[in-house]
């Protein structure tokens, strides 16, 4: 390589500890150092708020330095698609996509809904006479999953009967509570219900069947859905890093990807590994740009 970081390398994310991209970052930062990928200190900085944005905002200030990285997500689109921010992420640099997080379906193990199918026809009857709970905010991913279901169903996305919670794990007790008869979460915050058989999987949101506790259930696509959609987790650089050091961290990330640590790390949060480099990640986040303000008109959101 014709660029190695010369100085301490900082790595934002924009959410407290435990949080979506606290999980990656530290994750992230643990494997670059055990492969041996990085010889210079590293360090995590939380800044939570407005979805990731504060983190977004803060990367902005340091135009032409590779060694302060973002974890990135799709809240870098949509704050600025939903009037939450003006920033443009097209001001960034992005570096990676490193893995998707992709949605799951529940319901009480005794409840009526047996399958996705009945779920389906729920949607396209009277859509809101179903209360379904979901995290962590109105106009996500969850939601625009929501949306492509219901509006396969031939029923109306803006009806949606919506109990919305800032946890995963709230939006869990809230079936198991009775309050609400439908979850809509990312497929590791439903483990600890699945093993104690308190909730049921309907159907999953990934390209293919999950591993362990999910490989038992139907992908969307299975039942005839077109409804492939996750939450993306990547990193981000600055504006103006040039060439040689956009190279040195896609060598990084993808070596750091294809390790067996990353993988186990992978396998454990039921994220699944769909690594692609800057260039192929600039494509990516066109392409989602696009996806994600047709579906966020189709819930009225725009």
């Amino acid at each position: 390589m014709s660029w190695r970081p010369t100085g301490p390398v900082e790595l934002v994310a924009g959410t407290p500890a435990g949080g979506g991209q606290d999980r990656p970052a530290r994750a992230l930062l643990k494997v670059l150092e055990s492969e041996g990928l990085i010889d210079v200190p590293v360090k995590l900085t939380n800044i939570a708020g407005r979805g990731g944005g504060n983190a977004w905002d803060y990367l902005a200030k340091f135009p032409g330095n590779p060694h302060v990285l973002a974890i990135n997500s799709p809240t870098i689109l949509t704050n600025r698609l939903l009037g939450e921010s003006t920033f443009d992420d097209r001001a960034l640099t992005p570096l990676a996509n490193l893995y998707t997080e992709y949605i799951a379906f529940l319901v009480l193990d005794d409840s009526p809904l047996r399958n996705g199918a009945d779920l389906l026809a729920r949607l396209g009857g009277d859509t809101a006479a179903t209360v379904i709970a979901m995290a962590t905010a109105i106009g996500n991913i969850n939601h625009m999953a929501l949306a492509q279901l219901t509006r396969h169903a031939g029923g109306d996305p803006k009806k949606l009967n919506l109990h919305v919670f800032d946890s995963a794990r709230y939006a869990a007790a809230d079936v198991m509570t009775h309050k609400a008869e439908v979850v809509a979460i990312t497929a590791v915050s439903a483990v600890p219900e699945l093993e104690s058989r308190g909730l049921r999987a309907l159907a999953v949101s990934s390209p293919q069947r999950l591993p362990k506790l999910y490989a038992d259930t139907p992908t969307w696509t299975e039942l005839g859905v077109n409804c492939v959609i996750g939450t993306w987790r990547g990193v981000i650089g600055a504006a103006g890093i040039t060439p040689e050091q956009k190279a040195f961290w896609d060598h990084a990330l993808k070596t750091a990807t294809r390790s067996a640590a990353w993988n186990a790390e992978l396998e454990h949060h039921y994220w699944a590994n769909t690594y692609t480099d800057s260039q192929a990640t600039l494509a990516l986040m066109d392409h989602e740009r696009v996806l994600m303000d047709t579906l966020l008109r189709e819930l009225g959101l725009l």
